[in-house]
């Protein structure tokens, strides 16, 4: 394999992480249908659930401490702050290439939820 085959290999797997990490930020980022939980009513609730946890048969026990388990992961969710500007910016500057390459269409990238000011920045056109 030559040095330039390694090289574009390289290139291409950063560029796929670039793209990779944006979308899941932005994935997590995008409002969820249902109820919003606050992280106080979370609080709450999990404060709810370890009172009760003592006095509750095997079956509801198993039950909530999965709920208190999911709540834990979901709060400590809650209160990452995700930094999309630093994302952004690496999939500026790795999107065009990336579909190109790929074979992926403006209108693929606007349908996960890229803006198109974001795919314009990237130099990702309609046509």
């Amino acid at each position: 394999m030559t040095d330039e085959h390694k090289a574009a290999l390289a290139e291409g797997r950063a560029q796929g992480r670039a793209v990779r990490s944006y979308l899941e930020a932005l994935e997590t980022q995008r409002p969820k249908r249902g109820r919003k939980r606050s992280p106080e009513s979370m609080r709450t609730r999990i404060a709810a659930i370890t009172d009760a946890l003592a006095g509750a048969d095997p079956m509801s026990r198993l039950q909530m401490v999965q709920e208190r388990m999911d709540l834990e992961a979901a709060l400590a969710a809650a209160e990452t702050a995700v930094d999309l500007s630093a994302l952004e910016d690496g999939f500026a500057g790795a999107a065009a290439q990336y579909s190109e390459r790929k074979g992926i269409s403006y209108a693929a990238w606007r349908e996960v939820g890229v803006p198109a000011a974001l795919l314009t920045r990237a130099g990702i056109g309609r046509g």
